[in-house]
């Protein structure tokens, strides 16, 4: 699908779900106030236990919240997490998100991990009003992809915080024009966050984990790389037709989960707007924690 069609696709849809009308959307979403443009982010988020440790990565998170922060505080915080997958695309509604602890197998002390951080019903009722076939739901909350990177984010907790799901079943050029659709979120103080994995491979990664070795393999650093060269030559079509790429490709990107979260703030982006890296590391085999920031 190229970028004329899929926007004809979305002026086909009702702009608001049936039950809900134009002018309650309206109610809900004009006292949004405009602000100053936010950036919009993507976060290579790794393992869940990064959210009770300590290391480079970390730091770089309290950093980049730092420096967000001392410009412009966000009104709210989406985040487009890679363990949020559905059929369709949808955006929690909720005002009190609960905590998901979507893995086993670790201490028990990152199950105790909370991060008290209210919703956004208003914001995300403007997401739906930005892209109309977007769905609510109220049976999600704050999943590791979340929460376990805005613990050195935005420690404090006192930003509302909403997520948007990841439709499995679209094309990777959909999730790229979606990030597009709702760009004007940034304008409304709105911090945009896309949390998974440029490369992703677990069944290879786990391999090297049980045996503590941190080497990544080659084929994992020249994906990554490859990915950093796109983004700087600003090459979004060669990002979203990735699985043409290379054998590569396919070891680092086994199932589109974890890559598809990186489309929303490349499709946030303006046309020869800085973006730049804020973390890089490739580690245990095929993990992948590139970083970067839009604007």
């Amino acid at each position: 699908m190229d970028r004329k069609d899929f926007l004809r696709s979305m002026m086909a849809l009702p702009a608001v779900p049936a039950a809900m009308k134009l002018e309650q959307f309206s109610a809900l979403t004009d006292e949004l106030k405009g602000t100053e443009k936010m950036p919009a982010l993507f976060i290579g988020h790794g393992s869940p236990m990064n959210a009770i440790e300590e290391n480079p990565f970390t730091k770089s998170l309290k950093a980049t919240g730092e420096a967000i922060i001392k410009k412009q505080k966000p009104n709210a915080i989406l985040v487009v997490s890679a363990h949020w997958l559905t059929k369709g695309t949808y955006v929690n509604v909720h005002p009190k998100p609960k905590m998901i602890y979507d893995f086993g197998g670790f201490p028990e002390a990152l199950s105790k991990v909370n991060y008290p951080a209210l919703g956004s019903p208003e914001y995300a009722k403007e997401v739906m009003n930005l892209v109309g076939k977007v769905k609510a739901s109220d049976d999600w909350g704050l999943d590791h992809g979340a929460w376990a990177i805005l613990k050195h984010l935005f420690p404090a907790a006192d930003i509302p915080v909403f997520q948007m799901s990841v439709d499995f079943y679209s094309q990777m050029d959909v999730h790229y024009y979606l990030g597009r659709m709702i760009r004007k979120l940034r304008e409304k103080g709105v911090l945009v966050i896309g949390s998974g994995n440029v490369v992703h491979n677990l069944s290879v990664s786990m391999q090297q984990m049980a045996k503590g070795d941190p080497k990544p393999f080659d084929w994992a650093i020249e994906f990554d790389t490859w990915v950093k060269q796109k983004i700087e030559a600003r090459d979004f079509q060669a990002l979203i037709k990735y699985d043409k790429s290379g054998k590569e490709a396919k070891l680092a990107v086994p199932t589109m989960d974890h890559y598809a979260p990186m489309m929303y703030p490349l499709g946030m982006a303006l046309e020869k707007e800085d973006i730049t890296t804020i973390y890089e590391e490739v580690y245990y085999g095929g993990v992948s924690m590139r970083c970067f920031k839009v604007g």
